[in-house]
């Protein structure tokens, strides 16, 4: 057994091509289960701040059926349908049953495969970045969470604490020894990421007495910054305004949307930390350009 997995070490460690094309397999498969995550974590965070509530009044919860992220079995939101196995094969199961539910033929979303497949299509950038190593996994790690933070504030316009503060941690420890910068660049970028939209939020808020951002974006900035060194913060930063910037006045002029109507800032600072990920030496570059 042992003698096994040195072998197959060893090749994914020769043969990169056969490692990035596992990478992609993978990502496939885990990001079947994050839209598990990305559908069922907001749902698990509403009941649990209902049932406080109820604790808080002193009345008894009704809602004591279990739910969690592997309970109870995904089914159709249409008819109850339970989804089998063969029929949760990422990407593949919705190209065969074009996208309908086998039961009742209801119309499955389209955001399901492009979840998987986004997801496939960055572990094999990894794979093809980072090779058979430590960094691999723990970028594995860290996209998952971009992935599904994205998504989820797409939705909610919510950046849970259950995965900006672990990710924040994460990156600590993951530079404590041979990560993406050292530890004490990690540490005054945890800080320095917090800080920065906290000054941006309170200044907005004294100037227009609005609320230009959530608290979730502090935490999320700091855990970028907790990965990859207050160094790559400006251009994260000026990416993610940017990319903001144009979608928002995009969606004014050509789709009519009202200025009014909040657009979330999370998926675009999830860009710019994917975008660090991969190319931090020509972000850094451009910025300084």
């Amino acid at each position: 057994m042992i003698d096994d997995l040195i072998k197959i070490s060893t090749l994914l460690q020769e043969n990169k091509a056969v490692f990035i094309s596992l990478s992609v397999v993978f990502g496939l498969m885990i990001g079947s289960f994050l839209n598990v995550v990305i559908y069922r974590l907001p749902q698990m965070m509403r009941r649990e701040w209902e049932n406080n509530c109820l604790e808080l009044q002193g009345q008894p919860i009704t809602d004591i059926k279990q739910y969690s992220l592997v309970k109870p079995r995904s089914a159709c939101p249409h008819c109850g349908h339970m989804i089998s196995a063969l029929e949760n094969i990422p990407v593949l199961s919705y190209l065969i049953l074009e996208g309908k539910c086998r039961a009742c033929k209801g119309l499955i979303s389209a955001r399901y495969p492009l979840i998987e497949g986004l997801t496939g299509i960055l572990f094999g950038f990894i794979g093809w970045k980072f090779g058979y190593s430590n960094s691999a996994l723990f970028a594995v790690i860290f996209t998952s969470a971009l992935i599904t933070l994205t998504f989820i504030d797409f939705d909610t316009q919510l950046l849970p604490d259950d995965i900006t503060l672990p990710l924040l941690w994460l990156g600590l420890v993951f530079n404590l020894n041979t990560g993406f910068t050292n530890i004490e660049s990690a540490i005054l970028g945890a800080v320095a990421g917090y800080l920065v939209l906290w000054c941006i939020y309170w200044i907005f808020k004294l100037v227009t007495g609005k609320e230009g951002m959530g608290y979730g974006d502090f935490k999320l900035l700091a855990a970028i910054g907790a990965w990859f060194g207050w160094q790559l913060l400006p251009a994260v930063i000026l990416l993610s305004s940017l990319l903001g910037a144009v979608v928002g006045i995009g969606l004014i002029v050509l789709m009519k949307r009202g200025r009014e109507i909040p657009i979330p800032f999370g998926p675009f600072l999830a860009i710019g930390g994917i975008t660090a990920l991969f190319f931090s030496s020509q972000l850094t570059n451009l910025y300084l350009n």
